[in-house]
């Protein structure tokens, strides 16, 4: 494998507002070759197939039939599925039986992957507040190693993709992350390293004026040069390559997408992410993706991953202009690999 397109299927449209089929004939039609399964959306059409109401939860075996239509549309549009995501707020719970109650759900979704044909699930780091999370690198690569372990024993082994999130409570950088890979130590347990993510952190603060950190492009640059000295590229399961909206005034209070109970960060990703090389974007992504493309040789998948507000818009232009943005995004990523390897 060299590159291979994909996007995550939450990208082309909410699951409440647009249809999955539909979705997936426009990442077909994009030529886009792989999509990460939202879990959001494998749990409404399990909703849909079973009759149930918004508020009803569908059972283990409604989520299953749900994973043989998706597998089963993905296979008819020659899509393969690269991961099952997200397994939110799982390590270093301090309630342990939530604990308990996540492990059940995860043997579900072994089930799950199976049925869709992947050996992926992707974990994001927990952003649940500190009065239900700990830090206690003890408890959490404790429980990361019950999950590794856990999918060791399946057939095939499934592979487990930590990935920061730039408001993590705890683990909201890939430096921490890869603390945490090398202490779990087991071969399936990797990362998914995501340029939103890592410079969202490092080097963007949609809450300052700038929209930067203090010592942005200087941080910037020891970061990816740390991450090419440090990152065992066996242990990068997959990237995402997106870029983000730089505000035109601090998200802080009385900001349109300000929200009391979520930090600001957490706020700008899920209302104004980009798709890489469009405008408005301002993140340094080509930096941080030629860090593991050329700097770490990585090779496989590259998953255009996007969340905005647009996604939750009514109609079918939402799809179908989300997947072309992605694709010439795509596109113009290909244009500037082979740059990097022709210069």
């Amino acid at each position: 494998m060299s590159f291979k397109p994909a996007i995550a299927s939450m990208s082309l449209g909410r699951a409440w507002v647009h249809k999955l089929p539909y979705k997936l004939d426009q990442a077909q039609a994009n030529n886009f070759q792989g999509i990460e399964v939202f879990f959001e959306d494998l749990e409404y059409l399990a909703r849909e197939q079973s009759g149930l109401s918004a508020s009803e939860s569908p059972s283990p075996e409604a989520q299953k039939e749900a994973a043989r239509t998706i597998k089963k549309l993905c296979d008819d549009r020659n899509l393969e599925i690269i991961g099952l995501q997200p397994f939110m707020h799982y390590e270093g719970l301090l309630d342990r039986k939530e604990h308990a109650a996540r492990i059940e759900m995860l043997r579900v979704w072994f089930e799950l992957a199976k049925i869709l044909g992947t050996d992926i699930i992707q974990i994001p780091g927990n952003f649940l507040g500190r009065d239900k999370i700990t830090d206690d690198l003890d408890v959490v690569v404790g429980d990361l190693q019950e999950v590794a372990d856990m999918g060791l024993k399946e057939t095939p082994v499934i592979k487990f993709a930590y990935e920061n999130l730039c408001w993590s409570t705890y683990f909201d950088t890939w430096e921490k992350v890869w603390d945490l890979v090398e202490r779990i130590d087991r071969p399936n347990f990797g990362m998914c390293l995501d340029t939103f993510n890592i410079a969202g952190r490092v080097y963007a603060d949609p809450a300052s004026p700038s929209g930067k950190t203090p010592d942005a492009d200087e941080d910037m640059k020891r970061s990816m040069e740390d991450l090419v000295k440090k990152v065992d590229v066996k242990k990068v399961f997959y990237i995402q390559v997106v870029d983000a909206e730089k505000m035109q005034t601090p998200l802080v209070e009385g900001h349109a997408f300000y929200a009391a109970d979520q930090p600001a960060r957490m706020s700008w990703s899920r209302n104004a992410r980009l798709f890489a090389f469009e405008e408005g974007g301002y993140l340094p992504v080509l930096d941080v993706t030629k860090a593991i493309i050329e700097g770490l040789n990585y090779r496989g998948w590259v998953s255009m991953e996007l969340f905005s507000r647009t996604m939750s818009e009514p109609g079918k232009e939402v799809p179908i202009s989300h997947a072309r943005r992605a694709k010439g995004a795509w596109e113009k990523l290909l244009t500037e690999i082979a740059r990097w390897y022709i210069t």
